[in-house]
């Protein structure tokens, strides 16, 4: 049995809708489906040329964006990797915006300089996209201890890869956390694979969440294809940080559909079709409809009428993105260093 596939219990479908209401559910899945449409026009236009550089995409870990920042509020902050599109669309970046990053254009959310790993919104404290593994997880610490010391009441998310918690500053930032008790929640979106070396192969503790032992730190393991456990699991992360400023670290068991990059095939040479094939049917998207449906929250109309919203959204940000101009000449010295 697969991992994802032991963390699935059959009442996973049953009712856990955690006494939300219709307004916010219907939310969540129109946020997830939005992200997968997104990746999915992304990869196209990605093989079409009009995409270049590297591109991370995040089809299969909606459920993990969505119910996470669900769980904090538009004045708390999120730092991550440089699988970022769905995560920023999550958290409220114009879809139009990040297409015209994707293509490079001056309307983009970095004005067209960062590309698919360096979205980023001050507005919405949204604060990257980084390429460098590991290197943002210290600047989460940095960030739980300015709310700390301005005796604010906001937490930080720090979103990375299973990979990422090999690397020193992982160590570094988490014993600095616990040791100052920073009000910040490490989330690893645990897609197994690093790149292309399973976490079996890479990490001598495969239990990824044993690794905040070492700094006294609360932990959990978390079903990452179910948005309502990732909603609950980070919510109580997020509440006790608030209250206590206490550091967490969870583990969301989550798996991309894609390859580690686009310049990775769909299932590459360290994991076979079959068993992408598996994963899909704990799809997390798939998964909410059933629920909302078993629910009676929505019916199979509104699912069809979402699909086609969402689809004209998608198209109007390509739209947008192709009629946008490029980045003007001088843009290149700019944003080099404060101004």
């Amino acid at each position: 049995m697969s991992q994802s596939a032991a963390l699935m219990k059959p009442e996973s479908k049953q009712s856990r809708t955690l006494g939300l209401s219709k307004d916010t559910l219907l939310g969540w899945y129109n946020g997830m489906l939005m992200v997968r449409r997104f990746e999915e026009k992304a990869a196209q236009l990605y093989g079409m040329g009009k995409i270049g550089g590297f591109c991370h995409l995040y089809n299969g870990q909606e459920a993990v964006s969505t119910g996470a920042i669900a769980a904090i509020k538009a004045d708390d902050y999120i730092i991550t990797a440089y699988r970022d599109h769905g995560l920023a669309i999550e958290r409220g970046l114009d879809p139009r915006a990040c297409m015209a990053e994707l293509l490079g254009k001056h309307t983009g959310v970095t004005k067209g300089k960062g590309g698919s790993m360096h979205f980023f919104d001050k507005s919405k404290n949204f604060l990257g996209g980084h390429a460098i593994v590991g290197a943002h997880i210290p600047l989460a610490a940095g960030i739980a201890f300015a709310i700390k010391y301005r005796d604010q009441k906001n937490v930080c998310l720090c979103f990375m890869g299973d990979g990422a918690t090999n690397i020193g500053s992982f160590h570094e930032a988490l014993n600095l956390s616990a040791l100052w008790q920073l009000p910040v929640v490490y989330i690893i979106e645990n897609n197994r694979y690093s790149m292309g070396t399973s976490v079996q192969r890479s990490s001598a503790v495969e239990d990824l969440s044993k690794k905040a032992l070492a700094y006294d730190m609360k932990s959990a393991v978390v079903d990452g294809m179910d948005v309502f456990e990732v909603y609950r699991s980070v919510k109580e992360a997020v509440d006790r940080a608030r209250t206590t400023s206490e550091p967490t670290l969870l583990d969301i068991q989550t798996y991309r559909y894609r390859g580690h990059s686009m310049s990775d095939p769909i299932a590459g040479h360290y994991r076979t079709k079959e068993e992408v094939d598996e994963e899909k049917r704990h799809d997390p998207v798939m998964m909410l409809a059933e629920v909302l449906k078993s629910e009676k929250v929505a019916t199979e109309e509104y699912f069809e009428v979402a699909e086609k919203r969402v689809k004209k959204v998608i198209e109007e940000a390509v739209t947008f993105a192709e009629q946008s101009p490029e980045p003007p000449l001088d843009e290149l010295y700019k944003d080099v260093y404060a101004e």
